[in-house]
């Protein structure tokens, strides 16, 4: 692998163009929920579709840990960019059904379950795909600034939500919304369809990692789900820290139009252009995260970020809820995407530290996916349920302290323990792990 700045900069953009279509199609089904609810199901309740379709957007991340163990292995066994290549496809079939699917009025019951099969195809895929992402950009990175290096994983994602919602605002503007909720939301889709061969163009000129291709030793997959089950503390706590990051990007990112138009009422454009801000405010502070993690350590960012989480959230909300207005609105959004940012900066690169090397991936991609299933990919559902249930507007807040406080607890956790007893990971027999660590951090 070359170690020149311009590759290094052909490696970020080939490796992170699949998280972009990941994150795109996933911010569209959040972005159209209430169209695809009233397309595939059932219902006399908008209410009802609504969170039908949030149930199925959060069943999806529940294959998530199923990829991350089925395909992590396999991945930390062939290679990065050749797992790489996998994850895409099967992410290409998922966005495929969802885009080309006629509606229940035409499919009945087929329909909703070739909409559930695509997500569990995506989530399937995603399982492995973030941590897939995030290693290998560690892997090509200096000490002095993997973190930054491994925060253009997450920024990827941002230009994912922006494209998306601009997409979303021009097709708002180009149709009424009886055509958007018939069959006009579909456009957005078929764009993601239409760039798949130009993403799988750019992974197959990706350069496997000499941390993968100078090992001696390349275990089985018998070998790794060994070794990360004799691991499970360090999965545990990895899932932990990740609560939060992953509940606050759910939340201001695929949530946000959501919470803007059925909530707060605000009209669709103004929902859009406070995502499309959110998502430019997170592709700047994202990198700045990362080097401020570099510069300063890891976990500095994560124990002010969390705990200013826990205490401003609720007076955040309840100020917005009182005070309802875009700029409003943007002020609060702007505030948590700082939060998340800076939080996620010093995040990614401590989860790839933390995991022993020869099972980095499916490691990484567990605890992540573990920590999406239960956090991240339940809040819309849980804050659109909160909110239906108090009666409240603010209520979603509690959901994000209630994660700040898990990825506190376990930062607090990771690391006390490497401070009284920096110890290696647990190996089970004939496995070589190692634990990789920056001692300034």
């Amino acid at each position: 692998m070359q170690h020149g700045s311009s590759s290094r900069l052909r490696a970020i953009f080939n490796v992170t163009s699949g998280n972009f279509l990941e994150q795109y199609d996933f911010f569209l089904f959040g972005l159209y929920a209430k169209a695809i609810g009233e397309t595939f199901f059932h219902s006399d309740s908008s209410y009802a579709a609504l969170m039908k379709t949030f149930l199925i957007f959060a069943v999806s991340f529940l294959m998530r840990p199923i990829g991350a163990l089925v395909l992590g292995p396999y991945v930390d066994r062939i290679g990065r960019r050749k797992g790489l290549m996998v994850t895409l496809s099967i992410m290409a079939v998922g966005s495929l059904l969802i885009a080309l699917t006629p509606g229940y009025a035409t499919l009945g019951f087929a329909a909703t379950a070739l909409i559930f099969i695509g997500r569990l195809a995506q989530g399937f895929s995603a399982g492995v795909e973030l941590g897939g992402v995030s290693v290998y950009l560690s892997e090509i990175a200096e000490p002095h600034n993997r973190g930054f290096m491994t925060s253009w994983q997450s920024a990827s994602q941002q230009v994912a939500v922006i494209f998306a919602a601009v997409l979303g605002y021009i097709v708002s503007l180009a149709f009424t919304k009886a055509q958007v909720d018939a069959w006009a939301w579909r456009i957005p889709f078929f764009v993601g369809c239409a760039i798949i061969p130009f993403i799988f163009w750019l992974r197959k000129s990706l350069q496997e990692t000499e941390a993968f291709t100078s090992r001696k030793e390349h275990p089985t997959t018998r070998q790794i789900l060994s070794t990360l089950a004799a691991n499970w503390k360090i999965v545990l706590i990895g899932m932990s820290m990740v609560a939060t990051t992953t509940t606050m990007f759910y939340f201001i990112t695929v949530y946000t139009p959501t919470y803007g138009k059925e909530v707060l009422h605000l009209t669709t454009a103004e929902s859009l252009i406070a995502t499309v801000m959110v998502g430019a405010s997170n592709f700047i502070l994202l990198p700045i995260g990362g080097y401020l993690s570099d510069k300063f350590g890891r976990k500095p960012l994560l124990i002010t970020t969390t705990t200013l989480i826990f205490i401003t959230a609720y007076p955040l909300l309840n100020w917005l809820t009182q005070n309802i207005s875009l700029s409003h609105m943007l002020m609060a959004l702007l505030w948590l995407s700082l939060l998340y940012s800076f939080y996620n900066g010093a995040l990614v690169v401590s989860l790839t530290e933390m995991m022993p090397s020869s099972v980095r991936i499916a490691g990484f991609s567990v605890a992540y996916s573990l920590a999406t299933s239960l956090f991240g990919g339940l809040t819309p559902m849980i804050a659109t349920y909160l909110v239906e249930q108090s009666g409240s507007k603010s209520m979603p807040a509690f959901w994000l302290m209630f994660a700040a406080i898990v990825s506190l607890i376990a930062t607090l956790i990771v690391f006390r323990q490497r401070q009284s007893q920096p110890t290696q990971p647990t190996q089970p027999p004939n496995i070589k792990t190692q634990l990789v660590s920056s001692s300034s951090h």
